[in-house]
């Protein structure tokens, strides 16, 4: 959800580092202050299963690393955002700072939430494009659904759009031998 500000004012790095440590999740987008609600409980365990999947994955093959929100992705001085998970390989490291990530992550996953479905599917999409983003998964725990965008031509494609009910399983050539079954990634807690 944006917060309310006149259409003139653009927010900037610097002004993103002043915002509050609330437990809400600040970003900024063309330098536009959005303010979302910290995530709830399904959200939370698919991103769980998710860092577990890829956790898993990287264990066995040391090719990058998984990061979780909150962790800043500065793009520009006007774009800051804080993906739900991001993935950066040994080869695009160099986008890493002791603070942030400076520059392209090779792989953004957001989870969508009731609040975030529109900033998500369209403003951080077109974001993540513009900034050369390689691979954009989108997460739709209401749905049990995956949609996959890949990097081709400067631009993204839907190449998979993925759901638990067709028994999907989810691979990605950025981790190759990588797979997990959406109903490994929408799976909920045992019952005690």
């Amino acid at each position: 959800m944006k917060a309310v500000t006149p259409a003139s004012i653009k927010f900037t790095y610097e002004d993103f580092l002043t915002f509050p440590d609330d437990g809400k999740r600040h970003e900024l987008i063309d330098g536009e202050h959005y303010v979302t609600p910290s995530p709830n409980t399904k959200h939370q365990r698919v991103s769980m299963n998710l860092v577990v999947a890829v956790a898993l994955y990287l264990r066995r093959h040391p090719i990058g690393q998984l990061f979780a929100a909150p962790f800043d992705v500065v793009f520009s001085d006007l774009d800051v955002v804080e993906p739900d998970l991001l993935y950066i390989s040994r080869e695009r490291s160099s986008v890493l700072t002791d603070k942030h990530v400076r520059g392209a992550p090779d792989l953004v996953i957001e989870i969508v939430s009731p609040g975030t479905r529109r900033i998500d599917e369209v403003i951080k999409r077109k974001l993540y494009e513009r900034f050369g983003v390689p691979e954009y998964w989108i997460v739709d725990p209401e749905l049990d659904g995956i949609k996959v965008y890949r990097r081709i031509d400067e631009a993204f494609v839907r190449v998979a759009e993925l759901s638990l009910e067709q028994e999907d399983v989810l691979t990605t050539p950025l981790l190759p031998q990588f797979s997990v079954a959406l109903a490994d990634v929408f799976a909920l807690p045992l019952e005690r």
